[in-house]
């Protein structure tokens, strides 16, 4: 994990108020993910961080775009993202856990925060279920030789399927 130190954030130096900090991700944040969906990437995060008594809000801004494979032709299609997040972390004396996925509990006398598995998740669930090249937004479309090899297959297969003489001799039943 040592490409993700520039992610850890030492919170005790910090004044109460509001701290930004800015970070970015790129093919080597990915690589530190094993078992990643994304494997390429070009995004930017922000992170306003609200540093408070008892507590810091952490307001997350990504932007950028990932590369992930079409469902449809298999080649790379370019996916932006754009995420806005928000996340709460607590201090309390005990190794408390909270009920609410929003908050984080963290003991007092831990000294800085890591969001680089923050920002992993929230580039992870917003990738879009299906992926396909023509409703990224971006003019990319699919490859068309693909394509074309797809509906061959697909025209070829429903030949067979009228051919075989057991359905035939099936309809002559009704």
């Amino acid at each position: 994990m040592k490409p993700l130190k520039q992610f850890s954030i030492p919170f005790t130096g910090l004044k109460i108020g509001k701290h930004l900090f800015d970070f970015e991700i790129d093919d080597n944040f990915f690589a530190a993910f094993e078992y990643s969906l994304v494997k390429k990437g070009n995004l930017k995060a922000k992170l306003e961080l609200d540093k408070q008594e008892t507590m810091m809000i952490l307001n997350f801004e990504i932007d950028g775009e990932v590369s992930l494979t079409c469902d449809t032709c298999l080649s790379e299609c370019l996916t932006p993202l754009h995420i806005k997040e928000r996340q709460i972390i607590k201090f309390t004396e005990d190794d408390l856990e909270s009920d609410d996925l929003e908050i984080i509990m963290i003991n007092k006398r831990e000294s800085e925060i890591d969001v680089s598995e923050l920002i992993y998740e929230y580039i992870t669930v917003s990738i879009p279920y299906i992926v396909n090249c023509n409703d990224m937004g971006n003019g990319q479309q699919c490859d068309p030789e693909m394509i074309a090899k797809l509906q061959d297959l697909s025209v070829q297969k429903r030949e067979e399927e009228k051919v075989d003489p057991r359905w035939d001799a099936l309809k002559k039943l009704k």
